[in-house]
């Protein structure tokens, strides 16, 4: 099959008409570049999408309280109410499928600036009166020190963790940081440790200014008895929060005399529903990037196949002696096929040769000019590439089938009269 013979004569074919064997070629090149890069893009899109998410327990809800809207129980519409601690421990008994359950008070943000002294430098920061567990839903890494343990939930330490941005505005390069303290609007805290977040959070460098305190430290420092702002909740990894959120919410409805069909009362923000949205819009990117993709190599394909139906016609007294002198059939199918094969074959290499490059070349680029908002690391899988090979064979099959059976049909006579 592979003789050298055989494998001179399809070089002597191909290069025959070679201005025409390089625009045919360049259809099945263009097809798989042009899917390579597609995929490439989209996945560089995803890889920057889910850096927001990175490291950050998706399978979370956020939910907080708001006025009634409905009179119930006795009580007015437009009435203002608080989660309490006690809920925590009543959703934990009452909900066993949930990971964390973690009570959340702030001060700054959207309510307003807070003053945050240490010496005579001062900064508006968001300070949050925080469990420890709330480290395992939005991962931080601690640089210096550690984070808030029970310890200090239990004994009410006014310890605090501060961020990267912190020190930067209240601390000198160099200045010793764990053992100091801060004043938080007028309460002194000692810093036992420092954070850093991930470049690619959200919230950018507001991420790094934040300071986290123990709950209890909060409520007795800033008056909160046991009113709990908000609450961050976590399901555990078999069970989704969003088929929980419901019956959390009308639970707690519940416990604090809300009216059932009260839609504005508790609001909540499902993280896990969010995510699930951006990775069907990933299953989208994907599936247009290789309809787009395998469209164009198609077209490619059928040049390969029109290109073959002209060589076979060109080359139909050459195919009629061939018969006359008793050569096989399935021999002159075979090279048919093999001219085909080899033309689709090395043109899909080259394609996939230079999206390599191209991918390499943006990855450097993304290197020296530091990382783009939404985009990282455009790859593709090396089993996308072997698929893609395997496509061009067959295809390369299906373009020289038509034009093979096309010669083999040629009556040896009929062939030896074509002029």
């Amino acid at each position: 099959m592979f003789n050298r013979d055989r494998w001179k004569e399809i070089l002597e074919v191909l290069t025959k008409n070679w201005f025409r064997t390089v625009l045919t070629a360049f259809g099945v090149f263009w097809g798989i570049l042009i899917l390579i890069i597609l995929l490439a893009a989209g996945k560089g899109l995803e890889n920057g999408i889910r850096s927001d998410f990175d490291n950050i327990a998706t399978n979370t809800m956020f939910i907080w309280t708001r006025s009634t809207t409905k009179a119930y129980d006795g009580l007015p519409k437009d009435r203002d109410f608080n989660f309490k601690i006690r809920d925590v421990s009543l959703l934990r008994e009452n909900f066993p499928q949930l990971r964390f359950i973690s009570p959340r008070n702030q001060l700054g943000g959207f309510q307003g600036t807070n003053n945050v002294v240490r010496g005579i430098r001062t900064g508006a920061y968001n300070v949050y009166g925080d469990y420890p567990e709330f480290i395992e839903q939005e991962p931080m890494m601690i640089t210096r020190g550690r984070f808030v343990n029970h310890n200090d939930i239990e004994e009410k330490r006014k310890v605090a963790v501060i961020g990267q941005g912190v020190v930067r505005e209240l601390y000198d390069p160099g200045e010793t940081i764990l053992g100091s303290y801060i004043k938080i609007q007028g309460v002194n805290f000692v810093v036992v440790g420092t954070y850093r977040k991930s470049s690619n959070d959200g919230n950018g460098e507001e991420s790094q200014k934040q300071i986290f305190v123990p709950f209890t430290a909060f409520s007795q420092a800033f008056n909160r008895a046991d009113n709990v702002g908000w609450m961050a909740i976590t399901a555990k990894d078999e069970t989704s929060i969003t088929s929980m959120k419901e019956d959390i919410v009308s639970f707690l409805k519940g416990q604090h005399r809300v009216h059932p069909e009260d839609q504005r009362a508790i609001g909540y923000f499902d993280l896990f529903e969010q995510f699930n949205r951006v990775e069907s819009l990933f299953g989208a990117m994907r599936f247009i990037a290789y309809f787009v993709g395998i469209l164009v190599l198609l077209s490619g394909i059928i040049g390969v196949s029109n290109i073959m139906l002209i060589v076979v016609k060109e080359r139909t007294k050459e195919i009629g002696i061939r018969r006359a002198l008793g050569e096989d059939p399935w021999s002159i199918r075979k090279q048919i096929l093999l001219e085909s094969i080899f033309l689709t074959l090395i043109s899909g290499m080259a394609g996939i040769s230079v999206g390599a490059l191209f991918i390499y070349g943006i990855n450097a680029i993304l290197d020296m000019n530091g990382p783009v908002d939404m985009f990282a690391n455009p790859s593709v899988n090396l089993g996308v590439i072997m698929i893609a090979l395997t496509i061009l064979i067959i295809s390369g099959l299906f373009a020289g089938f038509i034009p093979a059976q096309s010669a083999i049909r040629v009556k040896p006579i009929d062939a030896l009269r074509t002029e």
